[in-house]
């Protein structure tokens, strides 16, 4: 079961998702909360793998909201306003959802958190494993670590660039991250993950893997020349 909070100051609109998620066998709604401040509180004393949110709420937001939390759960926006979409999937959200909702819009969101907690359930890498599934294409696919180039995020799906093909998956980019190797791969920019043994060359803002270049953001240059320096020949 998925442990889900509603959050939404609109009495009629909670009420309405509360009627969805009654109709999906693996939704269990915890609590419906009125405010943003309230589900923190809810947070804190259960374990809350999903969340559905609204946007304009009275004193916090809710983008404000995923802003000022560490490791959020998983989030789909609910909201009446299409202007903060692409806000919305830079936090990593799941999905985004137009009010009103339809059951089959909030259905299709409801199977993309399922299946990416079923995956992350059972191929959650450990620091030895070489390899990880993800789902592409309507198929399980297996893929070794050492053929992995980068990630990519784009909206609310990843590509997996690698040494043959390349993969499209619906995850979030954030949540790809805290599942792969940290002593393997680095972020080198918000959109981009690279393997740290596919990397050729570091060219001033440039990190150049193989035949392709990719840009080193200005708030993560330090970070990668800090993961880099240790295995950096010195002179004595």
């Amino acid at each position: 079961m998925i442990n889900c909070l509603i959050v939404d100051d609109e009495p009629i609109a909670r009420a309405g998702m509360k009627e969805h998620i009654k109709q999906v066998e693996f939704l269990n709604c915890v609590a419906e909360c009125r405010s943003a401040l309230e589900a923190k509180q809810w947070m804190q004393s259960k374990q809350i793998d999903l969340i559905f949110l609204d946007i304009q709420m009275p004193k916090l937001t809710g983008i404000d909201f995923v802003k000022n939390i560490q490791n959020p759960p998983l989030i789909v926006f609910t909201t009446a306003y299409p202007d903060y979409a692409v806000e919305g999937f830079e936090l990593d959200i799941l999905d985004y959802l137009l009010k009103p909702i339809s059951f089959a819009r909030f259905y299709k969101a409801s199977v993309k958190a399922y299946d990416y907690l079923n995956l992350k359930n059972k191929y959650t890498l450990s620091g030895q494993e070489d390899y990880f599934f993800i789902k592409c294409n309507q198929k399980i696919e297996k893929i070794k670590v050492s053929d992995v180039l980068y990630i990519e995020g784009l909206s609310n799906y990843i590509q997996v660039h690698t040494l043959k093909r390349k993969y499209i998956t619906y995850l979030t980019f954030k949540g790809v991250e805290e599942q792969l190797p940290p002593h393997l791969f680095i972020r080198i920019h918000k959109s981009f993950l690279v393997s740290i043994n596919a990397i050729k060359t570091i060219d001033g803002n440039e990190v150049i893997l193989e035949n392709i270049s990719l840009p080193i953001s200005r708030s993560y240059k330090d970070e990668v020349l800090a993961r880099i320096s240790d295995k950096m020949l010195k002179r004595n």
